[in-house]
């Protein structure tokens, strides 16, 4: 029997262990996905092929990446069809064809930034491209920035800093940015959503979530973001309920529409990191999740040969 999940008119199928990887081969963890205009599915992963493509049905086409990527973090799909890849254990930037072709790079591969210095970058995370074309980065695991680049790779200004006031970060984790041109940032361990024009300025959060991680939105009318909640991170709150971890669906006025995957007190969650997420053409969620690492900031360290799954699709029904 096919597992549902989910509620009213939130309801999908789960395919776990999505995607037929050819003999032998494993994702590793899935930092990242990505969905093409044509419904191709790129898996940005930590395993010994950074890369990996999938039609929508989960036939893989091929893979690229090998020796170039140190650890994968974030993608991002641009207009074009082209793919900015964010690898935080070398602090750059790729520009990329489809076909694992680089076309520019940011960042300086293995020299990072000093610590907290606000200057790009020391373990940059995920990119942004606003409606003119600039570049938005977020800064990171060792930062705690946003950068703005012009679409030449100008760097424009930055913004942000310690801390968990508005407009400061406690791990910039990802950022996204609408048609209007706003900007969201996944302001992980402040547990929010940032809202910010195109200058930086802070507009709004939006709360109640908890540890935000993947983040991605639809287009068109009445646009959805969606958030993966990767939950708790320490042994000590690792089986309370209502927590996540979970995918959650927002209205872009920041009104929260739906979590799916969460956990109650009879039933574990479907998920166990959400870290990537992104959505196709026809409202399918594809979640691509960190979970050893998640399982060993809680305690459970698990051998490389052991499998864990890092890759699910859920089809939207009706």
């Amino acid at each position: 029997m096919a597992k549902v999940i989910g509620d009213g008119a939130h309801r999908y199928e789960v395919i776990e262990d999505w995607g037929t990887l050819p003999p032998g081969w494993s994702y590793g963890e899935v930092a990242a996905v990505g969905v093409d205009s044509r419904d191709n599915v790129f898996v940005f992963n930590r395993g010994a092929h950074p890369m990996m493509v999938f039609d929508r049905e989960g036939r893989f086409l091929r893979s690229w990446g090998e020796g170039l990527f140190v650890r994968a973090h974030g993608i991002d799909v641009a207009p074009d069809d082209t793919l900015w890849c964010t690898d935080d254990g070398d602090h750059t930037v790729r520009h990329m064809t489809q076909d694992g072709r680089m076309l520019s790079q940011i960042g300086v591969p293995g020299e990072p930034a000093p610590y907290m210095s606000g200057d790009p970058f020391n373990r940059c995370t995920h990119t942004a491209l606003s409606p003119e074309g600039d570049l938005y980065v977020s800064d990171g695991y060792g930062n705690a920035r946003v950068h703005k680049y012009s679409p030449d790779g100008k760097l424009l200004f930055s913004w942000g800093g310690p801390g968990t006031k508005p407009g400061q970060f406690n791990i910039v984790h990802q950022v996204c940015c609408d048609e209007a041109g706003w900007v969201y940032i996944a302001d992980r361990e402040n547990h929010r959503i940032q809202v910010f024009d195109g200058r930086g300025r802070f507009e709004t959060q939006w709360n109640n979530m908890h540890r935000p991680c993947g983040l991605c939105m639809t287009r068109g009318a009445n646009p959805i973001a969606y958030i993966g909640e990767s939950g708790p991170g320490l042994a000590v709150n690792a089986k309370v309920p209502g927590i996540g971890p979970r995918v959650s669906l927002w209205t872009l006025g920041g009104e929260h529409i739906a979590s799916v995957g969460d956990a109650t007190r009879e039933t574990a969650s479907q998920f166990m990191a959400p870290h990537g997420v992104a959505v196709d053409s026809r409202g399918d969620i594809y979640v691509g999740e960190v979970s050893r690492t998640s399982m060993r900031n809680k305690g459970v360290v698990v051998p490389p040969e052991q499998h864990v799954r890092c890759m699910q699709k859920l089809v939207k029904l009706g």
